[in-house]
């Protein structure tokens, strides 16, 4: 994540592309009220591209998307192409119905993320895009959010972040203590529109 300025003076965010991007990209965002992702890097093994870090009863937990082709290095972002081979959507609800279930906010925001999550996409883009879309739109946060028209960094969303992400009652809070680095699902289970308060 590249910020343009310091903290309270941040204008714009730069990251990457991400499946269910970490809350603290979505606090940073809502610093800045805009942000852009990186649409015209080469897709880069790692990161949160194609995965997202959730916690479990057995501790942290990533869930990924599979892509077709293999390690897709040197493939443009935009082009990278899920793969359907498996049932890995099904897989990922149950983790996620498994993992946040019992969270105070998981009715509320459930079905709308799986609806967004459970369509077939083609291009992991799009995917997350909807995805992030969805969040932005379900919790009304004032943020915009955009792509890059050129390449405008190498290490988008692998830079330190701006805020880090204060402790919040998480569902196995009292089994592994607090867990940062999550997902925004974590948040939006645990937090709903206090995740804005943060």
């Amino acid at each position: 994540m590249i910020p343009t300025k310091t903290r309270n003076q941040v204008d714009r965010l730069l990251t990457s592309t991400a499946y269910f991007p970490p809350l603290t990209w979505f606090l940073n965002a809502l610093d800045t009220g805009s942000w852009t992702w990186e649409a015209h890097e080469n897709y880069q093994k790692g990161g949160y591209r194609n995965r997202c870090r959730i916690v479990t009863a057995n501790g942290p937990q990533l869930l990924s998307v599979p892509l077709t082709g293999g390690k897709h290095q040197q493939m443009p972002v935009r082009e990278v192409r899920i793969s359907y081979v498996t049932d890995w959507q099904r897989q990922h609800e149950q983790a996620l119905r498994s993992a946040y279930g019992r969270a105070p906010y998981f009715e509320h925001y459930a079905d709308d993320i799986f609806a967004v999550a459970g369509e077939q996409r083609t291009y992991l883009w799009d995917h997350n895009w909807a995805i992030t879309a969805q969040i932005l739109e379900l919790l009304q946060l004032p943020v915009s959010l955009h792509h890059s028209k050129q390449f405008m960094g190498a290490d988008a969303g692998a830079g330190h972040t701006q805020r880090a992400v204060p402790p919040y009652r998480q569902v196995f809070g009292e089994r592994h203590g607090f867990v940062g680095d999550l997902s925004i699902l974590d948040g939006l289970f645990c937090l709903g529109p206090e995740i804005a308060l943060l």
